[in-house]
């Protein structure tokens, strides 16, 4: 049976071109020899298991084009060996010897890049939209019983949608999102209220609000529910020198540490992609030094403190998971190709 490794090789042929001019690979301290995939195990978890770095995964298998455009999956039950005789280590894959039942089981799922359960609220509920992004869509004008909020199973009333959808999700504007260094609007959060389902047609139109996550008002907004996707992209570092800054953390708090979401003042214009890695920097400290009656002051160097991982970009944004850090990541600290 062909045994098929990662979801989500399809764009490592530029990964390893930049990973040429990288350092050696260094191995985790206690990498094992063998490891068997396990149900819940995650591409980077393993990743971590061989790798100081685990973004640096596609570099360990040896990938080349022709097999990216043959893209594999790993399953639970296989076996990953760990190759340390060349130059270079290298990981090979194998399938243990199993009863048919279990083996068939075992390989119904690939496992994911990923935890996907952190993530899944954030592809299913934008809250990222462009300067103009609510321009077309259908705002409540009224609650049922002529009240100020309403919530599950009540029923709203909207100006006229211009499409039809099955589910409809239910937003507020949110803050504004300015480019820490040119001043420039990259977006706006919009505010997750709920979702709905149109009953009729008209003028106004109405709807059923279904699921209720804050009361929604008048002069809310709709717009239709995405395709709900979990990202399978395997971890990997961008194919190009990207350097950007953490915008805003999830929930309005100050900093942000590993499982956490932040936004970054890069997205797909920039050449950002999901699955692409990139460090953290915390900026060096400015510190004064006297020496014989005179003070010089110094900017110490930028130290890496982590590594976020970018499931979902937009047009000049982007969603990351702060997949490792030895300190609080704060707004403003310094993202980069690591």
């Amino acid at each position: 049976m062909r045994r098929i490794i990662s979801a989500l090789l399809f764009s490592f042929s530029s990964a390893l071109a930049l990973a040429q001019g990288a350092q050696p690979l260094q191995l985790a301290e206690g990498a094992p020899d063998r490891y068997i995939v396990a149900p819940g195990d995650t591409l980077w978890g393993i990743a971590a298991k061989f790798l100081k770095d685990p973004y640096r995964w596609p570099e360990l298998w040896k990938l080349n084009a022709d097999e990216i455009k043959n893209p594999q999956r790993i399953y639970p039950g296989q076996v990953i060996s760990l190759d340390r005789s060349g130059g270079q280590p290298r990981l090979q894959l194998s399938t243990i010897n199993v009863q048919r039942r279990e083996y068939v089981e075992s390989l119904v799922k690939a496992i994911p890049a990923i935890e996907p359960q952190v993530i899944e609220p954030f592809l299913s509920e934008p809250r990222i939209v462009e300067a103009d992004g609510f321009a077309n869509a259908p705002r409540v004008v009224a609650i049922e019983g002529n009240r100020v909020l309403s919530g599950a199973g009540d029923t709203i009333y909207t100006t006229e949608p211009k499409e039809k959808h099955k589910l409809w999700q239910i937003f507020r504007p949110g803050k504004e999102l300015k480019d820490p260094d040119s001043g420039e609007t990259l977006g706006f959060e919009a505010v997750y209220l709920g979702n709905a389902r149109q009953l009729a047609e008209g003028v106004p139109a109405t709807f059923q609000i279904g699921v209720s996550r804050m009361e929604v008002m008048r002069d809310d907004r709709l717009m239709p529910a995405p395709r709900q996707d979990v990202p399978t992209y395997i971890p990997r570092a961008p194919d190009k020198k990207i350097t950007g800054r953490v915008l805003s953390m999830y929930s309005g708090v100050s900093f942000s540490g590993p499982q956490q979401i932040l936004t970054i003042n890069r997205g797909k214009n920039d050449g950002v992609e999901p699955g692409h890695v990139l460090a953290v920097d915390k900026a060096g400290q400015e510190v004064a030094n006297r020496f014989e009656g005179f003070r010089t002051d110094y900017k110490l160097p930028d130290n890496r403190n982590g590594l976020i991982y970018v499931f979902r970009s937009f047009d000049r944004l982007s969603y990351a998971l702060v997949m490792n850090a030895v300190q609080p990541i704060v707004v403003g600290d310094t993202v980069r190709t690591p």
